[in-house]
């Protein structure tokens, strides 16, 4: 299965048990998508997540708080 079929076979099964999926305004597909492509390691990539795989790398044990960290950073220096 190619990645974004993944991806998307993913989102159906989680829309099946998370209330707000279909609104328009949720952050819970941005969150997803960062979650995949960011934190969640990919068996077809020899267990690098695909920002790995193309050369990203984030450090630390808690992703999610690096991601948050970098992206506050980025925000100030803008």
């Amino acid at each position: 299965m190619g990645g974004m079929e993944r991806f998307n076979g993913e989102i159906r099964d989680r829309e099946k048990t998370m209330r707000g999926l279909k609104k328009n305004e949720t952050p819970i597909l941005a969150g997803y998508q960062i979650f995949h492509n960011y934190i969640r390691e990919h068996e077809g990539l020899g267990g690098k997540t695909p920002a790995e795989a193309c050369g990203i790398v984030v450090q630390g044990k808690n992703k999610w708080l690096t991601l948050i960290q970098n992206a506050e950073t980025t925000r100030k220096k803008e």
